[in-house]
């Protein structure tokens, strides 16, 4: 472990020196002090492996080492090798920054101290952002992967005064969808459990724990329906996935939609986007009922369209394959029940998520074509793929028939809500201050933030004036303000007094903008949306 500081000691030298003699004088130096540590602390030895890890914290500070209580606790165990260890090199640890330890303690082969920033780090209202919540996330991602990589295959992790925020970034930062991968292609896999030996109350660390993993492993579902290949996720296989899924929670009630029933309730508006594709499409219709939960639905609608073509508006082949995941609504909706049943939230929730696929065949809709929505709205449909609203214009009336007390609707609806907002953050549509605010709060404890955009008039407009239906699926001004004329066009088909829309397209795909997420489909704002649920049920 000494050459292990030591590298990564003359990595950071070397980006720093740009002459050839100062980096080998410096090498030297530190070889030096490597055989001068080697000699002097013998707690660095690699014997008797047992492939357990453990993560603790510590707090940036500019003159002594400030660790969390577990960390702290544990220093006192091991006769504050730790501390020793930590001073060893004599620059402080920097945020997100980790050493690795060997041979500490006895029941762990290796100790990773991770720099969780500086203590008391709290609400930052510039970002909307809980910044304390949030560095724990990264920091402990981090020191996870880093112990993955070494080869350790069970974690312990300290809850860094927020289990919850310890747990979702462990979690998280495990998650990898290789299982088409041939064995040896995969990441191995890693158990994760909260440390709370030095606890003061390990009920509640514990419990707060199980929350982030059930938060976490919710954005997880959501992340490999997404991933999935569309051959391997048809509607009918989403409709089975999510059902058992959900159905063994004991908690959730599914109910399989077939065409025959999509026709007898004239959701044409659906059905012309569905049968440009030999997939037959399904509507999923879930019902969870908490404990002591109101007896009018707050209803969630997904737009599952499991593999976007454009139809005969066709898209440009470049990143295709990333229409795979243009079910992203439908998955954070289903990934939401999961983890609200889990939890137990006292609330009452139907979803409707409308399955197909958009596909060029000579059966499918052609641009010029009018269809007629279930409330009787006709519907100039100029773009084919401009697919989403129209399957979701059908899903949100159906919706309306159960009198929700509010709707909140997610969709990977359009490429100009990524232009307007990038990753940073969902956009956000809605009628409702009271349910913007509450979404606004949720997405600051998550990390997984939201930002409101216009719904004006002045963009109805732009949808209402049609030549030759009472609306159109794209607007007289096809890329001007193309999130907001989308939202606007959805608006038709909404009289709840509380609604929601969140354009999730931005936010679908992950490189390494969230540090504790994986690489590729995100499962984006899953634990946002939970929390939401969780603060508007606190309501009632």
């Amino acid at each position: 472990m000494i050459l292990r500081i030591i590298l990564y000691e003359t990595n950071q030298i070397k980006t720093k020196m740009a002459a050839p003699m100062k980096t080998i004088s410096c090498h030297l130096k530190l070889r030096r002090t490597a055989l001068n540590l080697i000699s002097r602390h013998r707690y660095f030895s690699t014997t008797n492996r047992k492939e357990k890890g453990l993560v603790l914290g510590v707090y940036e500070g500019e003159d002594e080492t400030l660790l969390t209580n577990a960390a702290e606790k544990f220093d006192n165990k091991v006769d504050k090798k730790l501390t020793n260890g930590l001073q060893l090199v004599k620059k402080k640890l920097k945020k997100g920054k980790s050493r690795t330890f060997y041979g500490l303690d006895g029941e762990f082969s290796t100790v990773t101290a991770v720099c969780i920033g500086k203590k008391g780090i709290g609400y930052n209202e510039l970002e909307g952002l809980d910044e304390g919540r949030d560095q724990i996330r990264s920091a402990v991602a981090s020191a996870v992967r880093q112990l993955r990589d070494i080869g350790e295959t069970e974690v312990e992790v300290d809850p860094c005064g927020d289990a919850e925020a310890s747990a979702e970034g462990s979690v998280l930062s495990l998650h990898s969808y290789d299982e088409l991968k041939s064995e040896d292609k995969r990441k191995p896999q890693v158990k994760v459990k909260c440390y709370t030996q030095f606890s003061q109350d390990r009920d509640k660390t514990s419990d707060l724990w199980t929350r982030g993993v059930y938060l976490a492993e919710g954005q997880l579902f959501a992340s490999k329906l997404m991933e999935m290949p569309a051959n391997k996720l048809t509607p009918t296989i989403f409709s089975q996935i999510v059902s058992e899924r959900l159905s063994n929670t004991k908690k959730v009630s599914v109910t399989v939609r077939d065409t025959e029933w999509i026709k007898s309730q004239k959701m044409e508006s659906f059905l012309c986007v569905a049968k440009g594709s030999d997939e037959p499409p399904v509507f999923l219709e879930m019902e969870y009922k908490g404990t002591n939960s109101s007896n009018s639905p707050v209803a969630l609608v997904g737009k599952g369209v499991t593999f976007d073509s454009g139809g005969i508006s066709i898209k440009p082949s470049a990143s295709m394959d990333m229409m795979r995941a243009d079910m992203g609504g439908a998955a954070c909706v289903a990934g939401s029940l999961l983890a609200v049943a889990r939890l137990n939230l006292p609330i009452y929730i139907k979803a409707f998520i409308p399955l197909c696929e958009n596909m060029p065949s000579g059966n499918a809709v052609k641009p010029g074509d009018v269809v007629t929505a279930r409330n009787g709205k006709t519907i100039q449909v100029d773009n084919t793929d401009a697919e989403g609203r129209l399957i979701l214009a059908d899903a949100l009336c159906y919706a309306d028939t159960f009198n929700p007390t509010a709707v909140l609707d997610m969709a990977t609806l359009t490429g100009a809500i990524d232009v307007a907002l990038g990753s940073a953050v969902t956009g956000v549509f809605s009628n409702s201050n009271i349910m913007w605010e509450l979404l606004q709060k949720a997405g600051s404890r998550t990390g997984d933030r939201v930002w409101r955009m216009p719904l004006l008039q002045h963009y109805s407009k732009q949808v209402t004036e049609s030549q030759l239906a009472d609306v159109n699926n794209i607007g007289k001004y096809a890329r001007s303000g193309g999130a907001c004329t989308a939202a606007a066009f959805l608006k038709e088909f909404v009289t709840a007094k509380q609604w929601m829309h969140l354009d999730i397209a931005g936010v679908m795909m992950n490189q390494d903008e969230v540090p504790y997420l994986s690489k590729g489909m995100s499962g984006r704002p899953t634990r946002t949306v939970v929390e939401f649920l969780k603060l508007l049920s606190e309501q009632s």
